[in-house]
C-alpha cells in the first residue's frame, strides 16, 4: 500500500458537511440541537444542528462587518465584535440587537462573558481592552493599553482575571477589576484562549497553562488559531491553521487522541457540542464540519467517559 492510500484509510471523515457561505465562526446553544452561525462580514442565523438547515430568519446586521460573537452563560444573547468598532448586543428569541456600546476606534476583534453573565469585555484593534456592565452599556474598566495584535481576550471562570492572546508579542494576564497587570508571558504564541471550568488551566494556542505556577507544557508548536475545550475539559480540540487539520487532545495525559482531523482548506474556528459528542469545525471552504467525537474516542482505544458530561 503507498504512502497516500495509507493516509486515507486512516483519516477520520467528517459525519457530515454543511454548506454556510462566508462562513466564520460558531456558537451552540444551551438545548443542544441549535447553532448560531456567523457569516464572515455580514450575517447571523440559527441553524438546526442535525439537519443542517436554517431556523427562524437570517439576524438583520445593517452595519455587517462582524468579527467575532460569543454566547451569554445562559444562552439567551449574543455579545458580536464589529468592524467599525461597535459591541452589540443580540436577543437570540428575536434575532435583534437590544444594545450598542461604543468606544472602541478600532474593530472589535474578541468579546468575552463574565461567568455571572454581568459583563462582556473587548479586545480592539485600538490596542485597548474594555470591560462593558450588560445593565448599564457602561465601560467600567478601561481603556487598558494592552497593545497591538490583540487575537482574544478572555475571562477566567471567577471573572478575577483576563488573559489576552498578542500573537507573537506573548500572552498578558490582566486583574479583571483594577486592570492591573499580572503577568505577561512572552514565549507563548498565542491567537485563542480557553480556560478550564475549574480555572486551574489556561489554554493559549497550543499551550497548556498551570495557573498556580503558570508553567507551559507545549503540547503542539503548529501555528494554532482556533481551539476549544470539551464540556468537561477532558478533550482538548486545537487547529492547525496553515497543516488544515484539527486535532484531539487528552488533557490529562497530554496525549493526542486518534489521528488529525483533514479539511479541505483553512479551519477558522471549532466548537464542541453540548453534549461533548461531536465537534464542530468552520471551515474556509464555506463548510461547516461535524465529526463523531465518541467514534473517535472510541477508535482510539479509550474508555467511553472521557466525554461523561454528567457531575
Amino acid at each position: 500500500m503507498d504512502a497516500p492510500t495509507m493516509h486515507n484509510s486512516l483519516a477520520t471523515k467528517p459525519l457530515r458537511k454543511t454548506k454556510v457561505d462566508r462562513l466564520r465562526d460558531i456558537s451552540c446553544l444551551p438545548d443542544g440541537k441549535r447553532i448560531i452561525v456567523c457569516a464572515i462580514y455580514e450575517s447571523f442565523r440559527v441553524m438546526d444542528l442535525e439537519m443542517g438547515t436554517q431556523v427562524g430568519e437570517v439576524w438583520e446586521n445593517k452595519h455587517r462587518g462582524v468579527m467575532k460573537i460569543a454566547l451569554s452563560p445562559d444562552g439567551k444573547k449574543v455579545a458580536s465584535g464589529s468592524r467599525n468598532g461597535a459591541v452589540k448586543l443580540w436577543s437570540v428569541d428575536t434575532g435583534k440587537v437590544i444594545k450598542t456600546w461604543t468606544g472602541h476606534t478600532d474593530r472589535v476583534i474578541s468579546v468575552s462573558w463574565s461567568q455571572d453573565g454581568g459583563r462582556v469585555v473587548s479586545g480592539s484593534d485600538d490596542g485597548t481592552l474594555r470591560v462593558w456592565d450588560v445593565q448599564s452599556g457602561k465601560t467600567i474598566l478601561g481603556p487598558i493599553n494592552i497593545g497591538k495584535n490583540v487575537r482574544e481576550v478572555c475571562y477566567s471562570p471567577d471573572a478575577k482575571m483576563i488573559a489576552t492572546a498578542l500573537g507573537s508579542r506573548g500572552l498578558k494576564i490582566w486583574d479583571a477589576n483594577s486592570g492591573e497587570l499580572l503577568k505577561t508571558l512572552q514565549r507563548v504564541f498565542s491567537m485563542c484562549l480557553a480556560w478550564t471550568s475549574d480555572g486551574k488551566t489556561l489554554i493559549a494556542g497550543g499551550s497548556k497553562i498551570d495557573t498556580a505556577t503558570w508553567t507551559v507544557v507545549d503540547l503542539c508548536k503548529d501555528f494554532v488559531n482556533a481551539n476549544s475545550l470539551s464540556p468537561n475539559d477532558r478533550i482538548l480540540a486545537i487547529s492547525s491553521y496553515f497543516e488544515k487539520t484539527v486535532q484531539l487532545w487528552d488533557l490529562e495525559t497530554n496525549q493526542p487522541i486518534g489521528t488529525p482531523l483533514h479539511h479541505q482548506e483553512n479551519v477558522y474556528s471549532a466548537t464542541f457540542s453540548v453534549d461533548g459528542k461531536f465537534l464542530l469545525t468552520c471551515c474556509r471552504d464555506g463548510h461547516i464540519y461535524t465529526w463523531d467525537v465518541s467514534a473517535i474516542v472510541k477508535r482510539a482505544g479509550l474508555p467511553s467517559d472521557i466525554l461523561d458530561v454528567t457531575p
